[in-house]
C-alpha cells in the first residue's frame, strides 16, 4: 500500500466531501440562488469545509495513535504506513489551506474556522477522554457548516440555518456516542470516559438512540415553519426512516460489531438528510 493512500486514508475523504457540502447546503438554506453570491466564496467555503475537516482527520489519528493500535490496528499510523510526524505535518499543511480558503472568503468565515479548529483540537487533546462533553464538541464543530455556509452567503447566521445546524447536532451527537460502543475496548485501556465505558453498552445505545429519535422529531419545524419546499419531504422522510430504523437495530443488538454496523449506516442517513435540505431549499 503505498503513502499516497495512506495519506488519503488520514484524511477520510467521504467525511471531507460531507462537510464540504454542508457548508454548499448552508449557503442554500440562505439562497437557493448561487448567483447571489460570488462563485469563487462558494468554492472558498467548499474548500475550508474540505480541508479543515481532512486536517481534523489526520490530528485525530495522531492523537488516537495507541487506541488504534488496539480498535483498528490497519489505520495509517498503527500500521506504520504514515509517520506520526509525518500526519502532523500533513495536519498543519491541510490546516494553512483552509485558513487561506477562509480569509479569502471573507472575516466572518476566517473566525468561524479559527473557532471550528480550536474546538476540535480541544476536543482531540482534552476533551475525547471525557465521554459526553468530548460528543458534543465534536457535534458542534458537525453543525457548523451550516452555520458557515451562511456566513459564506450572507455574512450572518440566518435563523433557518441555525434549524437545520440542531438537527445535525443531535443525529451525530447519537453516532458519536454509538462509536464510544465501537471503540469501548481501546477506550478502557485508555482511560477514555465514554458513556460505554461508564456505564456499559446497553446504556450507551439507549443514550445514543435518544439523540437520534430527538433529531427526528426536530425535522418537521422547517416544513411547520415554511422554511422548506415540498421537495424536503420525500428525502427527509427517508432520513427519519433510517435513523429510527438504525436506532432500533442498535438497541436490538448493542454488540461492538452491530454497533459498527450502525455507526456506517448513520453516515448515509446523513448523506440523506443533506440533500434534503439542499431539495428542500428549491421553490
Amino acid at each position: 500500500m503505498s503513502k499516497l493512500s495512506g495519506y488519503l486514508r488520514l484524511m477520510r475523504p467521504i467525511n471531507c466531501l460531507m462537510m464540504g457540502i454542508a457548508v454548499m447546503a448552508g449557503a442554500v438554506l440562505v439562497s437557493p440562488i448561487f448567483s447571489e453570491a460570488p462563485l469563487k466564496d462558494l468554492i472558498w467555503g467548499f474548500v475550508t469545509g474540505f480541508m479543515l475537516t481532512a486536517a481534523s482527520m489526520a490530528i485525530n489519528d495522531y492523537y488516537d495513535k495507541e487506541i488504534d493500535a488496539v480498535n483498528e490496528p490497519d489505520r495509517p499510523i498503527p500500521s506504520g504506513l504514515i509517520d506520526p510526524r509525518e500526519a502532523l505535518a500533513f495536519a498543519f499543511i491541510l490546516t494553512s489551506i483552509g485558513f487561506a480558503a477562509a480569509y479569502l472568503t471573507n472575516i466572518f468565515c476566517f473566525a468561524i474556522a479559527i473557532i471550528a479548529w480550536i474546538l476540535f483540537v480541544t476536543y482531540t487533546t482534552v476533551g475525547k477522554r471525557s465521554g459526553l462533553p468530548g460528543n458534543i464538541l465534536v457535534s458542534t464543530c458537525v453543525a457548523t457548516p451550516f452555520i458557515y455556509g451562511s456566513a459564506v452567503m450572507a455574512n450572518e447566521v440566518r435563523s433557518n440555518v441555525l434549524i437545520f445546524a440542531a438537527m445535525a447536532f443531535l443525529s451525530n451527537t447519537g453516532r458519536e456516542i454509538t462509536k464510544g460502543i465501537v471503540d469501548v475496548e481501546g477506550d478502557e485501556i485508555q482511560n477514555v470516559k465514554t458513556l460505554a465505558v461508564r456505564y456499559g453498552s446497553k446504556r450507551a445505545a439507549i443514550a445514543a438512540t435518544i439523540f437520534y429519535f430527538l433529531a427526528v422529531l426536530l425535522s418537521p419545524m422547517p416544513l411547520l415553519l415554511e422554511l422548506v419546499s415540498f421537495w424536503f419531504i420525500p428525502l427527509v422522510a427517508l432520513t427519519d426512516f433510517g435513523l429510527v430504523a438504525s436506532a432500533l437495530f442498535l438497541l436490538k443488538d448493542y454488540s461492538r460489531e452491530n454497533a459498527k454496523k450502525v455507526k456506517s449506516m448513520i453516515l448515509l442517513w446523513f448523506i440523506f438528510g443533506l440533500l434534503a435540505f439542499i431539495a428542500g431549499a428549491i421553490r
